[in-house]
């Protein structure tokens, strides 16, 4: 059944268009109403501005009185200095800035939308700083591109810092650009003092892998192709450059500026030793494992991984920080197996402490080992190549019986052939009777996986099963990418979905972060814009009421984006957390969980809140055979080029 609250595209501009002239026309009979006959009709006949006199023509063409030429000209900049800048970001090739203004950077705004033609960089306009920085993030795991966020000096940076450590937690990269006024003699009065620092980018650093405060253009220049490099060289990470407001709206002077060459480092593969005795230890294992976590960046990782994978016919836990290996593949395995190895191989774990132990009493500090006592771990990443003290994302330490420090896509090809060096012809027949074992374990467990999926399949509110299932109908026909973390809703998307590329599935925010999905999903709905591809975000309800202005930027920049609510009224995950502590205090589980956890009373219309950014919305949908329908008609206005939104109310898990 279709709601009233849907709102369909093509009304959006008209109804702006009406309330606009209709505001024009209230306003005039108001005035008009106050006014005698005649004074009404004088007004009709009374030109609609009085001519200019004779100072006002004096400020126009020629120099004011009590003013010199000299002093008059001061005043205009014909070549600024945020004009080379836009130069310098140019060549690097950023193709979008999300923003949202500020007057720290004024300078840079003006020569990116006038001198620069808003065009490779364009301007994203968002409502919030941590949305932009958001964006950032989604934009890159689908492109491989970073962007690079502009921010308003000290308030922007505290605004997006959320987001900033999201992406350092997820081996993100971004360039971001902080607008500062580092001269006290030339800040203006009042805001202007409280928006600088001595150094504003310190609020993020313990989080981002370097940064930079330029003095000079040419050290502006140079800076930036510094970021880019250390950026983009594994371990990835955002980075910031503070850019002083006095050198964007001076002169840039007679000085010779050169932009530098931009030049990636190759990243760091393993070294060659190591990896021949990694290869040996899997050749000889009976039970090798694969597990990978932040492993492939993008479609050529996924391929090595299969390489490899196929040659040892050893299966693959995909831990979900990435999409490493496909779904329907038959070593695609649980993480059951790894009770069962004696040899487990991890490429960019992000925690391989919690992969081979589980803490099982952490009142009393009692971990079990989840990995066979004898079990050899061999770890493979660049974790250990960059680490800071203070946030402990890095997790517990776990001394691997063999660790070698390279980028994992890097190195599996040289691993791959030593595997195929070392491999014995026995060991090489033994990979058909591997193969046929593996085939069976995987179709046993997706048939399991669908026998789950349709527990609940009629139930209001519905099932997360049936919300992934019944999107999946809509998908299947389509390119697609699932933009959003299906962690927190059971990974039904993974476990349904037949995932094979890398852009299917973007994986987690990287430090849990609430507000990122939203903003996150927009900014790879932007990356997939000219693509042909479905951008997909089954959105949290509790994260999107911390970023929602990010639909209203999907809908000024048409940025074609299918968002379906998984909507369960509160924050499930913190009330579990309750009844678990409630649970083990012996104080019931009764509805007290609720209290501070759920979002009713009221109840937040998501679909009304969506409609007011100008997004194309529907729901709440509470019944599960409505919902198929409203899929069909979302994606009508999808194939027009914009972002449609459906609220639906759903199981918690």
């Amino acid at each position: 059944m279709e709601s009233d609250k849907h709102h369909r595209p093509g009304l959006r501009m008209d109804r702006r268009k009406f309330l606009s002239s209709a505001t024009a026309a209230g306003v005039t009979t108001l005035v008009s109403a106050g006014k005698t006959e005649a004074e009404q009709r004088s007004d009709q006949t009374a030109p609609a501005t009085e001519p200019p006199d004779a100072a006002q023509l004096q400020m126009e063409y020629e120099t004011p009185e009590g003013y010199s030429a000299d002093q008059a000209q001061k005043y205009f900049v014909s070549s600024p200095g945020s004009d080379f800048m836009v130069d310098v970001i140019k060549k690097i090739g950023i193709d979008y800035i999300p923003t949202n203004p500020g007057s720290s950077f004024r300078g840079i705004h003006e020569s990116i939308v006038n001198y620069g033609g808003n065009k490779a960089p364009e301007l994203l306009t968002t409502l919030h700083e941590e949305q932009a920085t958001a964006m950032a993030h989604g934009y890159y795991k689908v492109s491989g591109k970073p962007l690079m966020p502009l921010v308003h000096g000290t308030v922007g940076l505290q605004h997006a810092s959320m987001a900033v450590y999201n992406a350092w937690s997820d081996r993100v990269p971004m360039i971001i650009l902080a607008g500062n006024h580092m001269n006290v003699t030339d800040r203006r009065a009042g805001a202007e003092w409280a928006h600088s620092a001595q150094d504003c980018i310190r609020v993020v650093r313990d989080y981002i892998k370097w940064d930079d405060q330029p003095v000079s253009l040419q050290h502006f220049a140079e800076s930036m192709a510094r970021a880019w490099k250390i950026a983009m060289t594994p371990p990835r990470g955002p980075v910031a450059i503070a850019i002083d407001g006095h050198l964007q709206e001076a002169e840039r002077g007679d000085l010779p500026l050169q932009t530098p060459r931009i030049s990636l480092t190759q990243p760091p593969i393993g070294d060659e030793g190591a990896v021949a005795e990694a290869a040996r230890m899997l050749v000889e294992a009976e039970n090798p494992v694969i597990v990978a976590d932040l492993m492939a960046h993008d479609q050529i990782g996924i391929e090595r991984l299969i390489e490899l994978a196929e040659a040892l016919q050893a299966p693959v836990v995909n831990q979900g920080g990435r999409m490493n290996f496909p779904s329907r593949h038959h070593l695609s395995q649980g993480s059951h197996v790894v009770a069962k190895a004696d040899v487990i191989l991890c490429l960019e774990l992000n925690d391989t402490w919690g992969t081979i132990n589980t803490m099982r009493d952490r009142v009393h500090r009692e971990a079990e080992r989840r990995a066979r006592q004898d079990a050899t771990v061999i770890d493979i990443g660049v974790k250990d190549l960059f680490i800071k003290s203070n946030y402990q994302n890095f997790q517990r330490y776990f001394g691997a019986d063999l660790s070698i420090a390279g980028d994992g896509q890097a190195t599996l090809p040289s691993l791959t052939e030593a595997v195929r060096s070392a491999m014995t012809r026995s060991r090489r027949s033994s990979n058909s009777e591997r193969e046929s074992m593996w085939r069976a374990e995987h179709k046993k467990s997706y048939e399991q996986t669908l026998d789950a999926a349709r527990y609940a399949w009629d139930a209001s509110p519905i099932s997360v099963a049936r919300l992934f299932s019944e999107i999946w109908q809509i998908a299947r026909g389509r390119e697609w990418s699932l933009v959003s973390d299906d962690h927190l809703k059971s990974n039904w998307g993974r476990r349904l979905w037949p995932m094979s590329k890398h852009y299917h599935y973007l994986g987690r925010s990287g430090a849990g972060g609430v507000g990122y999905g939203a903003p996150a999903a927009v900014g790879a709905a932007l990356a997939l814009r000219d693509s042909g591809i479905l951008p997909i975000n089954v959105q949290a309800d509790g994260d999107m009421m911390y970023s929602p202005g990010a639909f209203w930027t999907a809908a000024h920049h048409n940025i074609p984006l299918l968002t379906v609510t998984h909507n369960n009224l509160g924050y499930h995950q913190e009330n579990m957390h309750l009844q678990r502590m409630s649970a083990r205090r012996q104080r019931g589980t009764d509805g007290n969980s609720l209290i501070g956890n759920e979002l009713r009373n009221p109840e937040i219309d998501l679909a009304q809140i969506a409609g007011g950014m100008g997004v194309w919305s529907e729901g709440p949908i509470h019944d599960p055979k409505d919902l198929g329908p409203a899929l069909l008609r979302a994606m009508d206005v999808i194939d027009q080029g914009e972002p449609a939104f459906i609220d639906c109310q759903c199981q918690p898990r």
